[in-house]
């Protein structure tokens, strides 16, 4: 069994806004579903919250679910003491999270093909699943108010992104009883959101970067937008493009701004992310003027692309300030 639609090695996911509006499809599909059914105003048992996953449970008890609520997987060995202080707290924010996201606990030694498709090298390691896009959290021993400031900015991603608000959560219902809370009403924004992720699957990106700018035009502040205009824009500046020229350019060129900033583009788009951060700054460190205000405007769209709360962004503004400063 193999985890689909995964960005198991820091890949930057450029499907990530078709990934949004296919899980608040699914959300959507799902409540009218319960409500036919009579079951709309169901809710999860705290018991449901955490969850032990094997291989054969994966794709229904992670994948699937993750397209409801966060998905935080915690890895982890009978034998692995670090492990043993890590768990009970996890499980019980899962608990006092109240919904927030669902904890799922994978024994490696159990589940030696889920270890190695996630590339874990040590554990505990913590990751999350969000509309079937897994990003890791933390490895090894980490403090309560680290924890804490991780899974609240889990849960903000996956609700501004992805539009999934979690679980309902009543003491008294019975275990296994799964259904997602009410989630905010169909947004005012959301054809046009469909036109651009349609235009993007048809490679019209000058369609999909349009249709983006027409959402922001009237609500600037729409997260989904401005992530699915960064990505159509670069996907636009690529398309056409000779990669083996381009970096040919770059190599042979370092001064060239133009030529670092089309690589820098070809990186980002190929899942090299730190490549595309550290060849824009290393631009910035030996340019002035219009060529390194140029290089540093670019490298702020690529940090769109990415997000603004990824450690590698955040590594990267660091370095960029170094450099300007």
């Amino acid at each position: 069994m193999q985890p689909r639609n995964m960005s198991m090695s820091g890949v930057v996911d450029l499907a990530a806004v078709k990934a949004a509006q296919e899980a608040k499809a699914k959300a959507e599909q799902a409540r009218a579903e319960a409500a036919r059914e009579g079951g709309g105003g169901g809710a999860v048992s705290p018991a449901d919250l955490v969850i032990d996953v094997d291989e054969a449970g994966f794709e229904t008890d992670v994948l699937q679910r993750s397209t409801e609520v966060p998905v935080v997987i915690d890895f982890w060995a009978e034998w692995c003491e670090p492990c043993k202080q890590l768990s009970p707290v996890l499980e019980r924010l899962a608990v006092e999270y109240n919904g927030r996201f669902v904890l799922a606990k994978i024994d490696v030694d159990a589940n030696q093909m889920l270890m190695q498709q996630f590339g874990i090298q040590g554990i505990p390691a913590v990751f999350a699943v969000v509309a079937g896009q897994a990003l890791p959290l933390f490895q090894g021993a980490a403090g309560e108010a680290q924890i804490r400031q991780t899974l609240d900015q889990l849960v903000q991603v996956a609700e501004q992104r992805f539009g999934l608000t979690g679980l309902a959560v009543d003491p008294e219902a019975d275990p296994g009883a799964v259904q997602e809370a009410p989630t905010v009403p169909v947004g005012p924004y959301d054809a046009l959101l469909e036109a651009a992720v349609q235009a993007l699957d048809a490679g019209d990106f000058g369609g999909a970067v349009q249709a983006y700018k027409n959402v922001l035009s009237d609500d600037p502040g729409n997260m989904e937008a401005k992530l699915g205009l960064a990505q159509a824009e670069l996907l636009q500046r690529v398309q056409g493009l000779d990669p083996a020229q381009v970096r040919k350019d770059a190599a042979e060129k370092p001064g060239d701004v133009e030529a670092q900033i089309a690589a820098a583009d070809l990186d980002l788009v190929g899942g090299h992310v730190e490549d595309a951060f550290g060849r824009l700054i290393d631009t910035v460190q030996r340019t002035a003027g219009d060529n390194r205000e140029s290089v540093r405007v670019r490298l702020l769209e690529l940090f769109e692309v990415v997000g603004a709360d990824d450690p590698r962004v955040v590594a990267a503004r660091r370095a960029l300030a170094r450099a300007l400063f």
